[in-house]
């Protein structure tokens, strides 16, 4: 087994132990609070461990081109894996976190095809009869397992960083100090654009959209975790800008890919009812292209439908076909293609390990082309 396919496995084992000793000490508090543990746990349990993966290969492709390298390999017997791993396992929290207040603003039912965190808490309050509105304590209840998911995020970032020497520990908290703060300004920018696009210039939707797409979901998804990782190696300003140059655009077809499948995705294998981004209202780079095709009428009703709760299954259908034939869809794939061929580009003769640049290169098809 290599240390590549070693490192999901330790990062999930730091979540799981991080959230016993959270338990612990909560049942000391009450045993009330169990209904937080089991959310988070089920929410936490399984996934791709993407981000992870990003974070151990940006520290790889520095790490491993070092004048040292040959101490470096990579795997539980190396100095700095316990630190790695903690710092991945903050990086997989924040994600949940941001999981959980994202569906509570998209009022989402789901999530990896089981109940989202804030329809879990809401059956809590069914199951026990209990006085009150179920939904407003669900609502409730996930900000506030959000808010803790992000205070726990911190805690493992801390201990991970505090492995390092100073410069590293600094420099690997920056780069998740920004993340968390990008991510924040992004999803208000999100849920800004689902309400004021309507009084926007005409020409300027699309490039809105697309900063969506970059500081919600695209440099917290791949280039923050790959800094982080090449900061905590000691990575030069040259590594650390190659790296950039790559994480930003894959993050972008990543987003990119989600456009899609928010609208034309199978639910069997996303896990998200089909047209999700459709009921939602969600104002992305697909959308955008697809407006900027459509004559007068079709455009009048998608604007009209998108954002319905309660689009029917005949509605969504008409809606994706709407899509696709204003060429959307196929103009996308062209965006997120070239976004993987500027990534690949950035890597050329970049001082980074050949190993972690193969990975990187088959991480960024991967991100690129999932299907869920």
């Amino acid at each position: 087994m290599s240390p590549g396919s070693r490192f999901p496995t330790a990062v999930d084992d730091r979540i799981r132990e991080f959230l016993v000793e959270r338990r612990s000490a909560a049942a000391a508090i009450s045993a009330d609070l169990s209904p937080i543990f089991d959310a988070v746990e089920a929410l936490t349990t399984g996934g791709k461990r993407m981000r992870a993966g990003f974070l151990h290969w940006g520290w790889h492709a520095v790490a491993a081109a070092r004048p040292d390298a040959s101490h470096t390999t990579g795997s539980p017997s190396d100095p700095e894996w316990e630190a790695i791993v903690s710092m991945a396992a903050a990086v997989e929290v924040f994600h949940a976190a941001a999981l959980v207040h994202d569906d509570v603003m998209d009022s989402s039912d789901t999530r990896r095809g089981a109940p989202s965190v804030h329809r879990r808490l809401e059956a809590v309050h069914r199951g026990g009869e209990w006085r009150g509105r179920a939904d407003a304590f669900g609502i409730n209840g996930a900000i506030l397992v959000g808010d803790l998911l992000l205070g726990w995020a911190d805690d493992l970032a801390r201990a991970g960083a505090g492995a390092l020497v100073p410069d590293r520990r600094d420099a690997a908290m920056q780069v998740f100090s920004t993340m968390r703060e990008e991510v924040g300004l992004g999803q208000f920018l999100d849920v800004l654009e689902e309400a004021a696009w309507v009084r926007q210039e005409p020409q300027s939707l699309l490039q809105r959209a697309h900063t969506v797409a970059v500081y919600k979901s695209a440099k917290y998804s791949v280039e923050a975790p790959l800094l982080m990782g090449a900061t905590m190696a000691g990575g030069s300003a040259q590594q650390l800008e190659a790296l950039s140059g790559y994480g930003v655009p894959v993050g972008t077809a990543f987003q990119m890919r989600d456009d899609i499948l928010g609208v034309f995705g199978d639910p069997t294998v996303t896990g998200k009812p089909a047209g999700d981004d459709l009921r939602e209202g969600k104002r992305t780079v697909l959308v955008e292209l697809a407006r900027r095709e459509m004559a007068p009428g079709p455009r009048t009703t998608l604007d009209e439908l998108l954002g319905d709760p309660e689009l029917e299954p005949a509605q969504i259908q008409m809606l994706q076909r709407t899509i696709a034939d204003a060429g959307a869809l196929e103009r996308l794939e062209g965006m997120i293609d070239r976004a993987v061929g500027s990534a690949l580009e950035a890597l050329r003769d970049a001082e980074l390990s050949r190993g972690a640049v193969l990975e990187l290169e088959r991480l960024a098809a991967a991100a690129a082309n999932r299907d869920s």
